[in-house]
Parts: structure tokens; C-alpha cells; sequence
């Protein structure tokens, strides 16, 4: 599960499920980026973003576990 606030929220909607070869956050972001699109521009690595997994503030080489939760936000 996929979860996006403020500004990115706006952008992206409320979330989304998504079925990932992605180990790591970074890498789960840089699948979004690839959609191209408004996940491409929301996402860019130019602007700073936040993440949290499984609703714990995190670093992007955190690794993904099935069934976790990620959230993107504006800091």
C-alpha cells in the first residue's frame, strides 16, 4: 500500500496498492518516477520528499517487506 499527503496527495490521490519488484523505498520511488506523468513530476529526486514505512519515518534504504505500507510526503 501506497499513501501520499499534503501537496503530494493533491498530485496523486490518496494512495494506491501496487505490485513491486522494489526492495528498498528509493527503489519503490524511483518505479513511481519512472510511470512518468504526475508521479514523474510529484516524486522528481529534485524535490525533497519524506518517507515513512509502515508508519515509522524512515530513510529510503529502508527495505520492503511484503504486505508494508508506505507513505510519501512534502517535509
Amino acid at each position: 500500500q501506497i499513501k501520499y499527503f499534503a501537496s503530494l496527495r493533491e498530485a496523486l490521490g490518496p494512495g494506491e496498492r501496487r505490485d513491486t519488484q522494489a526492495a528498498t523505498v528509493a527503489q519503490l520511488r524511483d518505479e513511481l518516477i519512472a510511470l512518468g506523468g504526475a508521479h514523474a513530476q510529484a516524486l522528481d529526486r529534485q524535490r525533497p520528499v519524506r518517507a515513512a514505512l509502515d508508519q515509522n519515518m524512515c530513510d529510503e534504504s529502508k527495505p520492503l517487506s511484503e504486505g508494508c505500507e508506505v507513505a510519501f510526503f512534502p517535509p
